[in-house]
């Protein structure tokens, strides 16, 4: 099992020694990966429903900082020498393909190749009117703009004519140390499952109970043989409350007893999960976070294998 997880990036108490010293830990504790959200503003009152949620509700009270995804993980990649960086997920829809693979690729060489690009479409529209981009067909349009950065990730002289994007022949460089490099796809759509047997190296999911994943995991190899693909190539990805103290809900956390903790990973490996971003809840801001992960690492993912 490799271990993800979520960097403090937003909170009320975000900075850099904060940051600095949660994934300086992080990484010596042997976590696999530090990975990043991805929100710019938002309206005060909005209708759009979050996905992940049991009502629809967003989760982040007013007054939140939330550092920028790409800005994060280039400073963290600065102050790491072997965590990997991913976002959990980086909103395609509100980014420009091309500006946004120049700092794709400036992450992987400055990073000697740790970027893990996880992708979604996103799920508030506000949000998008809000940044002046569009809405309509933002499937379509994600899926282009990962046409593009295989295009701009891998050609010498790059183009792209597409039904919402295009561009002549350019010049790219540098390309990103990795080849390629690796996607991993969010969403609990169908749309997202083909494009995780598209695009993916993984299916990301998040905050889901079990039997969900299970279910979406399916799908996913299901679309998979339907392009003819071998799903046995494809990593699956769940995103859990590391919740200590179990104050969150119990189908979407690891919780409890050591032993509880070490008896729900063993579920999420019985449905083929691989890979687990856990998100620190509990009291005492970004120290108390760590210190839950801290504890995590010592007494119990080191009895996973």
């Amino acid at each position: 099992m490799d271990w993800g997880v979520h960097l403090p990036h937003l909170g009320r108490d975000v900075g850099r020694d904060s940051l600095t010293k949660f994934v300086q830990t992080a990484e010596e504790l042997g976590v696999h990966s530090g990975w990043t959200s991805d929100h710019v503003c938002w309206p005060a009152e909005f209708d759009s429903k979050y996905p992940y949620s049991s009502d629809g509700s967003f989760p982040a009270p007013a007054g939140l900082g939330w550092l920028d995804p790409i800005g994060t993980l280039l400073f963290v990649a600065g102050c790491t020498n072997k965590i990997r960086l991913g976002f959990t997920v980086l909103i395609l829809p509100y980014r420009q393909p091309v500006a946004t693979a120049k700092q794709l690729a400036t992450m992987d060489v400055l990073s000697n190749g740790r970027l893990i690009l996880g992708v979604g479409v996103g799920w508030m529209r506000e949000e998008a009117e809000v940044l002046g981009m569009p809405w309509d067909n933002r499937g379509k349009r994600s899926d282009e703009q990962l046409e593009i950065f295989e295009s701009l990730f891998r050609d010498e002289t790059p183009s792209y004519e597409g039904e919402f994007y295009s561009f002549p022949e350019v010049r790219f460089e540098p390309k990103p140390i990795q080849a390629p490099v690796p996607v991993w796809v969010g969403g609990n759509t169908r749309a997202a499952f083909r494009r995780t047997a598209r695009f993916g190296h993984a299916f990301h999911a998040a905050f889901e109970p079990l039997e969900t994943v299970k279910e979406e995991w399916r799908q996913v190899r299901e679309e998979c043989e339907l392009l003819e693909r071998d799903p046995e190539g494809l990593t699956l990805s769940l995103r859990m409350f590391l919740d200590p103290e179990g104050t969150m809900e119990p189908a979407k956390s690891i919780a409890g007893s050591v032993d509880e903790m070490v008896d729900t990973i063993g579920q999420t490996q019985e449905i083929g999960v691989s890979h687990i971003l856990v998100d620190p809840v509990a009291r005492g801001g970004v120290d108390g976070r760590l210190d839950a992960l801290s504890s995590f690492m010592v007494d119990v993912a080191s009895q996973i294998t």
